[in-house]
């Protein structure tokens, strides 16, 4: 069970940056959201972004929501982007694609592409 619980630890660090939230990277100590806020809010994504599932759950967009109108500056943007991009090689099955979807999906526009190729340290 403990394995399981890392996996999809990994997997919402990962959706912390697919969805524009949080964590630190340029923006150093100033970013706001938190890795734990991050975890909280993405744990109903892990099917989705795994193929699990042909749908986001409800928690998944409510989530997706959430960090969204939290991470409000571009140092919380970066981080989240940045955050995603380290977490993702880490999950296995994990879908850029499938990712890359989620805001369409859940009605939340972040403003820029979710692929494994953006540089986030360009979200002004």
């Amino acid at each position: 069970m403990e394995g399981k619980h890392n996996y999809t630890l990994k997997l919402v660090w990962f959706m912390v940056g697919v969805l524009g939230a949080a964590v630190i990277i340029s923006g150093g100590v100033n970013a706001a959201i938190s890795c734990s806020t991050v975890t909280s809010d993405l744990s109903g994504c892990l099917s989705y972004v795994t193929g699990g599932s042909s749908q986001p759950s409800d928690s998944c967009c409510g989530g997706v929501r959430n960090l969204n109108s939290a991470a409000a500056t571009p140092a919380d943007r970066r981080s989240a982007c940045s955050c995603i991009k380290t977490i993702a090689g880490e999950v296995p099955g994990f879908r850029w694609d499938r990712a890359g979807q989620l805001p369409g999906q859940c009605g939340v526009n972040i403003g820029f592409p979710i692929t494994s190729k953006f540089n986030c340290s360009t979200i002004n």
